[in-house]
């Protein structure tokens, strides 16, 4: 895509990346030549042949409506061994989470930042008061569940809200700790455990709280079955909790609010385990092999994650937005540049992890743009240890977990630069790649204008000055 203005389609989004489509009308229908790094997918499922399946049947799936939400929503339950009455089925779990917050959130709601940008932007474009935890660099972006609950009692919140894994950072909680946190809430009027990115984190038993949130009373657990299938144009997510809550949440919703694709896709699941599960030990294998690769870069810190993704820290001097653009520019990859996440800045790129092929293909634009030159190749990593089969609410319960050690950053080896750190070493200016600031989001505007504060300054004033 060099030579073409799709980078301008970033600097007018202040929320989300440009979506495919976008990009390939901007590039002429170019988009293909594109390695995305930006869109967290599972690269391995559907198989091919479910995509062959899948295309046979187009002609039946955009010609005739859907059976209904409890049909679509019964069959994934069996799927799952799930009680439909404590499951909703929403039209992508963004669907899901804007009912959550007219329904549900009241006057005000805490979230650890950074994090998946609707769970900030959502709740403040509703006139919601949105009391935000940094997490701290410091510690990896770990979130300690004690100072959460802290948090939450000296500013008053009335909702919670945590990602596990977190969205960017991949960090994530036990079990046992995330029944810890919301049974020290069970005053509030609901908190949400939204694990859309759960089923790639390589805990050997399940870390889902499903089991235990149906049993609570102000507890909801939320799945995205397009971020685990690799299929977000499909819009599809669910959520679990106590029948009462789920009940509200399905009484709400539209009628055929889930379409004929997601109703196919649900309908071959049940045929297609292994190769799911599968896929899902390929990812992990692929995010221990990228991560490991990353480190060996000079300057980059690498963040544990037990995401699809890797939250990395650019070195010193570099900016993300100009990396980005360069990246698809000139290399045709894509990449999630954070600046525009609150609590995150230019500095962070979120990378998706992808087949060894493509993160061979990152690290050589990414040396060129950064370095002005190759990097030698370090030696092969270690094998990964095997890791069990994963597919949730399928596999037999497990004994609890026990607690793990606290994640570290992985710091690529301290020394000198290679003499061309582009990015760091020359004055952006001279290069022609001034940074154009980014502009704030509508809601925020909104909620600066109304007054509006964390509670947390460092936050305010990222918010504040967009």
């Amino acid at each position: 895509m060099a030579g073409s203005n799709v980078t301008a389609l970033f600097r007018s989004s202040t929320a989300h990346s440009p979506s495919y489509f976008t990009l390939n009308r901007a590039g002429g229908g170019a988009a293909g030549e594109i390695v995305d790094f930006c869109i967290p997918c599972n690269p391995y499922f559907p198989t091919p042949a479910m995509f062959e399946r899948l295309g046979d049947s187009l002609r039946d799936i955009l010609t005739y409506y859907p059976s209904s939400a409890d049909t679509i929503t019964a069959e994934l339950c069996q799927v799952l061994g799930l009680n439909p009455q404590t499951v909703a089925m929403g039209n992508g779990s963004t669907e899901l989470i804007t009912w959550i917050d007219h329904l549900l959130v009241r006057e005000s709601l805490a979230v650890p930042v950074p994090t998946f940008g609707r769970w900030t932007d959502q709740p403040m474009e509703t006139g919601k008061r949105v009391d935000m935890l940094l997490l701290p660099e410091a510690r990896g972006f770990e979130l300690d569940p004690q100072s959460f609950v802290q948090f939450i009692r000296t500013r008053g919140s009335r909702a919670a809200v945590i990602c596990n894994p977190n969205n960017p950072d991949g960090g994530l909680l036990t079990k046992q700790q995330v029944l810890s946190l919301v049974d020290s809430l069970q005053d509030l009027d609901l908190v949400v455990v939204d694990e859309s990115f759960l089923e790639f984190a390589d805990a050997d038993q399940d870390p889902s709280i499903v089991a235990e949130a149906v049993l609570r009373t102000n507890v909801i657990v939320l799945r995205s079955l397009g971020k685990n299938f690799g299929l977000h144009g499909v819009r599809f997510g669910y959520l679990v909790s106590n029948p009462q809550l789920a009940g509200r949440v399905r009484a709400a919703l539209p009628k055929w609010n889930l379409n004929s694709f997601a109703e196919t896709v649900v309908f071959m699941l049940k045929e297609h385990r292994q190769e799911y599960a599968e896929s899902l030990q390929q990812v992990r294998r692929d995010r221990q092999e990228m991560m490991w690769r990353l480190s060996q870069l000079p300057g980059l810190t690498v963040y544990p994650s037990q995401g699809n993704f890797v939250y990395v820290r650019l070195p010193e001097g570099a900016d993300g937005s100009i990396l980005r653009d360069r990246l698809l520019a000139e290399h045709g990859v894509l990449i999630r540049e954070c600046g525009n996440k609150i609590g995150s800045s230019s500095r962070f790129v979120r990378l998706v992890v992808r087949p060894e092929q493509d993160v061979m293909r990152l690290m050589s634009a990414m040396e060129q743009v950064l370095y002005g030159q190759r990097i030698p190749a370090p030696a092969p990593a270690p094998a990964p240890e095997p890791l069990a089969p994963m597919l949730a609410q399928v596999a037999p319960a497990r004994p609890q977990p026990q607690p793990q050690p606290q994640p570290q950053p992985v710091m690529a080896a301290a020394g000198a630069l290679p003499p061309m750190l582009a990015l760091a070493q020359q004055p952006v200016a001279a290069r022609g790649l001034a940074p154009a600031p980014a502009p704030m989001t509508a809601a925020a505007a909104r909620a600066m204008t109304a007054g509006y504060t964390s509670g947390t300054p460092a936050v305010d004033r990222l918010v504040s000055q967009g």
